[in-house]
Parts: structure tokens; C-alpha cells; sequence
């Protein structure tokens, strides 16, 4: 009982979590943005977000939220950062757990892009954001750089079947740099994650080039000191 009392001599705070959503297009990474439908900054671009619900963890929070905006459950999503300045939000005293995911752009359904007025943006095109969400965007943005370099979470973002060109191509895209194809292939190569297939993506030549599929079982049997990816 004594304990209840001393909560109740501390305000309440809203605790909301917002999600940073990004894809491959085979050329660049993009950023999943909506059209906020409410007030405070109605019509404005926005990541999608919503607030922790009374019986849900903030986890259990963003992948409901994801869920809602993609209508998919299996993605890869890890927890960001907590953006708790007192005025971030006009409407109120608002503390938001923001999350980063990475999804196939193929995935996501036209139906819902038109439901939520969403839009794939370049990163390098982000257009003003409520709140302090282009500030989210940026701290993803520097964590998937981190993190594809050491880890296989890039792999979230290619189609299951992939070329050596479209790996290539995803971490040119993260890192903003050209990468020279020899080296490259053969450091991917040497690691022996990557099984080759019998079949050959043929739309971007003629002659085409072979498929792989990331082998998570091979990863996971790794030594992981010092593994890095490129």
C-alpha cells in the first residue's frame, strides 16, 4: 500500500514508440513516411507511431504498430533509442521508444500504402518531419551502418533469392561509396555464408547472373570475433 502512495506522488507520462521502417529498392535504401491523420501536425509526413497500451510492453507496442502499417509479423526489429525531451511533442507530455526495422520493399502491400497515405522516401530526400523524427531517422540510419558491417541484417533487406551485383549494390546504397566488385565478391565469398544456386536471375542480361541464399546455419557456426562483413 505504501508503495501505491508514493507512485501516486509522481506524474504521469505517455510513452509512445515510433518506428523507422526501411527497404531496398535495388538502388537505394528508403524510408517508410505517412501522412500524420491527426492533430497536433495534421497532414504532415511522419514515421508511424502509436501509444504503449495499458496491458503491452513497448516491444509488444511496435510490433503491433508495424503489424498495422505493413501487415507483416516476421521482420527484423530492434529497439533504437528513447527520445524524452520535455517539449518533443505539442500535444503532450509524450516519451517515445523509437525502433528500427528493415523490410523487403516487394512486401508491402499497394492496399496499405493507400490506407495509410505512406511512401517509400530516399534518405537522402527525407522531407521535414514532425516532432523530432527526422532526428530518428538519422540515429537509425547511423545504426544500420554499424550494424551491417559486423551482423547479417542487411540479408532482411534482399529478396530470398539474390545476385552477387544486388548484395553489392545494398551496401553501396548503406555506405553512400562504390565498392570494387573484385574485392567485394571476393570477400562475401571467403566468409561461406552464401549458397550457390542452380538458377540464374537473367532481367538485368542476357547471359545473367547466378542466385544465393543466405545460409543462416553456416552464420551461426561461425567464430564471431572480429567477423566482418566488409
Amino acid at each position: 500500500m505504501t508503495r501505491i502512495l508514493q507512485y501516486r506522488e509522481h506524474d504521469s507520462l505517455m510513452v509512445a514508440v515510433d518506428c523507422i521502417i526501411f527497404g531496398f529498392d535495388g538502388k537505394e535504401i528508403k524510408a517508410l513516411l505517412i501522412k500524420r491523420g491527426f492533430e497536433p501536425e495534421l497532414g504532415k509526413w511522419s514515421l508511424m507511431g502509436g501509444f504503449v497500451r495499458k496491458n503491452e510492453s513497448a516491444d509488444d507496442a511496435a510490433y503491433r504498430i508495424l503489424d498495422q502499417l505493413t501487415g507483416l509479423s516476421s521482420v527484423y526489429m530492434e529497439q533504437l533509442h528513447c527520445f524524452g525531451d520535455v517539449n518533443r511533442d505539442p500535444g503532450g507530455r509524450v516519451i517515445s521508444i523509437a525502433y528500427f526495422a528493415l523490410i523487403k520493399i516487394d512486401d508491402y502491400s499497394e492496399e496499405l500504402m493507400k490506407i495509410h497515405q505512406a511512401k517509400w522516401v530516399s534518405l537522402n530526400k527525407i522531407p521535414a518531419l514532425v516532432f523530432d523524427h527526422k532526428q530518428m531517422v538519422n540515429i537509425a540510419k547511423a545504426r544500420l551502418r554499424q550494424k551491417v558491417s559486423t551482423q547479417p541484417i542487411g540479408f532482411a533487406l534482399l529478396p530470398d533469392k539474390f545476385t552477387l551485383q544486388q548484395l553489392q549494390a545494398l551496401y553501396e546504397a548503406i555506405y553512400e561509396t562504390v565498392l570494387d566488385k573484385r574485392n567485394f565478391t571476393k570477400k562475401i565469398l571467403s566468409l561461406n555464408i552464401l549458397n550457390k544456386l542452380n538458377e540464374k536471375e537473367k532481367e538485368s542480361s542476357k547471359k545473367g547472373s547466378f542466385l544465393f541464399v543466405f545460409d543462416k546455419k553456416k552464420y551461426n557456426s561461425l567464430e564471431k570475433e572480429n567477423f566482418k562483413f566488409i
